[in-house]
């Protein structure tokens, strides 16, 4: 059996890249949740995390077993034959009932949500970045 660390060296840019595209996505739906607290009957919404996180999951053991990555649709996300996917923002009952009872702790909510959202962008941005320069540095010594 491989090590843990050398489990998707060949597909990580494109685990990371969903990744950031994903926390993108994600980022312009929660920027909303908080620029539209003052519209009537506004219903907050968010990404599917979880259901986001068990698909990578999938696709992870996929590459385990079978050294591919597969990525399948769910419910919420949705991929194409080029791997680029479409995510459905659903509706946070909790944050939209913390929005009718206390403004102060939903916009909180939200705040902790984007700093969250953000941290797991950067951490993905940065290790793409280390990898594709550590690629180009065994590229140049191969030369």
């Amino acid at each position: 059996m491989k090590k843990a660390s050398s489990l998707i060296t060949d597909n990580i840019s494109e685990v990371l890249v969903k990744i950031i595209e994903f926390t993108k996505a994600r980022h312009e739906i929660l920027s909303e949740n908080l620029s539209k607290t003052e519209e009537p009957d506004f219903v907050p919404r968010d990404l599917a995390v979880e259901e986001f996180s068990r698909l990578l999951q999938s696709a992870l053991n996929e590459h385990i077993q079978n050294q591919r990555i597969v990525f399948v649709d769910s419910d919420n996300i949705k991929f194409d034959v080029n791997s680029r996917f479409k995510v459905k923002a659903v509706a946070d009952a909790y944050a939209k009932e913390l929005l009718e009872k206390n403004k102060d702790e939903y916009i909180k909510l939200q705040v902790g949500k984007l700093l969250e959202n953000s941290l797991n962008h950067k951490v993905a941005a940065e290790i793409l970045r280390q990898k594709k320069c550590e690629e180009i540095n065994v590229s140049n010594t191969e030369k």
